[in-house]
């Protein structure tokens, strides 16, 4: 038995790129209005408050809202706002910016695990925001959820 191949829902598609894009767009915002950019190492002074904010804070917001803006699925879409705009930021550091005197290049070593830490932190925000938005998780009665099922037939019993 062959199964069907998957239909690309195009209206899918684009809630998905507009998810992502705001999401990039609220984590950019975010990050120029705490002003702090995690690519660069000044020391122990490095790790303040707003750098934590800047790590965990902002991405559980923007994965959220990546999440409420693309409904069921989208604690799996949140993943690349923050990758995309750490990744940006650190492009955008290294080549437009430059690095200010007494900074230093974060090791990327680091910086790929503050990069880690942050999606992370966006996936917790994707998964709060789906369950608010769809309420999905727990035990929901299958009648409930096959609106077309009657109880004889979803019990089993061709009575």
């Amino acid at each position: 038995m062959m199964t069907p191949k998957p239909v690309l829902n195009p209206r899918r598609l684009l809630t998905g790129l507009v998810a992502v894009a705001v999401g990039c767009v609220l984590n950019y915002a975010g990050d120029h209005l705490l002003g702090q950019r995690v690519e660069l190492f000044f020391g122990l002074q490095t790790f303040n408050g707003i750098w934590f904010l800047e790590i965990f804070v902002l991405p559980l917001v923007v994965g959220f809202a990546t999440s409420w803006i693309f409904g069921l699925g989208g604690k799996w879409l949140c993943y690349f706002p923050p990758l995309l705009v750490r990744v940006f930021a650190y492009y955008e550091t290294v080549y437009m910016l430059g690095v200010p005197s007494g900074a230093s290049l974060m090791p990327m070593g680091w910086w790929g695990f503050f990069v880690i830490l942050a999606i992370e932190s966006a996936a917790i925000g994707g998964v709060a925001g789906e369950i608010l938005n769809k309420r999905i998780y727990g035990r929901t009665p299958r009648e409930q959820i096959y609106k077309s099922a009657t109880p004889e037939k979803v019990s089993g019993n061709p009575e």
